[in-house]
């Protein structure tokens, strides 16, 4: 085995500081979100104000077994709208910043060739997901994104762009009514701003369940920048590489 440099160290800057932040902005928006459900489905809300004021059946339990009410605990979602608004908006600055100077990175370094998908990623991630699901013992390509990272990391870079993008739309509606608009309006701004928040869970799930299955190699280059890789041998004499 050989040690290789895997992530350069602003990736991995940029990575942990990110995760934090993304957090605490959906927990903060959240926050906003038990405070004042604007999302309907044929007419009716899509989340009752039973279920707004009352989210977690089972916390309430686990709050009376800890000798306490379910209103008193200082983490409780519902009716918490200023100061979810003040920590949704206070993060939110440095959201926007790291992910700036992200990009600002990719672009500077080079290392958007690396991530950002190129022709041949979409049929390579149909494969990968293939053996995932264990249809497909062909091997997957060694390098330092498949096609399906590529796609689902560009993927996230977008809806990090959406979220700025929505969530200026509602911070400000009638300054930036044109935005607004293009949104088709507050209450279409607020649900596309949720879904995204939706889509970033499901990325994390996944992304979290990759990293388990990849093992501590994969995670520890995200940590040192450095993974362990197995030393290839040399070819004999007089043979080339397939």
């Amino acid at each position: 085995m050989e040690v290789r440099a895997k992530h350069p160290l602003a990736i991995r800057w940029f990575h942990w500081i990110n995760f934090p932040v993304l957090a605490l902005m959906i927990w903060s928006g959240l926050m906003i979100l038990w405070s004042n459900s604007v999302f309907t489905f044929a007419g009716r809300p899509i989340l009752s104000q039973e279920f707004l004021e009352h989210p977690l059946a089972w916390y309430d339990n686990l709050l009376g077994h800890l000798g306490r009410k379910p209103g008193d605990a200082p983490y409780t979602l519902s009716f918490r709208l200023a100061e979810g608004m003040w920590w949704h908006f206070a993060i939110a600055w440095l959201f926007g910043v790291n992910g700036a100077l992200y990009a600002a990175y990719l672009l500077r370094s080079g290392e958007w060739r690396t991530l950002f998908p190129d022709r041949h990623s979409l049929k390579e991630s149909i494969h990968v997901v293939l053996h995932d699901l264990h249809l497909s013992k062909r091997p997957l390509p060694r390098r330092k994104y498949n096609g399906a990272q590529r796609i689902a990391y560009t993927g996230v870079i977008v809806l990090g762009i959406g979220s700025l993008i929505t969530g200026i739309a509602i911070y400000k509606p009638m300054q930036l009514s044109p935005l607004t608009q293009a949104l088709g309006g507050y209450t279409a701004a607020r649900f596309e701003h949720f879904w995204i928040m939706i889509l970033f869970l499901g990325f994390f799930a996944v992304h979290v369940g990759q990293v388990l299955k990849t093992g501590w190699n994969n995670f520890r280059g995200m940590i040192t920048g450095h993974e362990l890789a197995p030393v290839e041998s040399p070819l004999p004499e007089g043979e080339v590489a397939a």
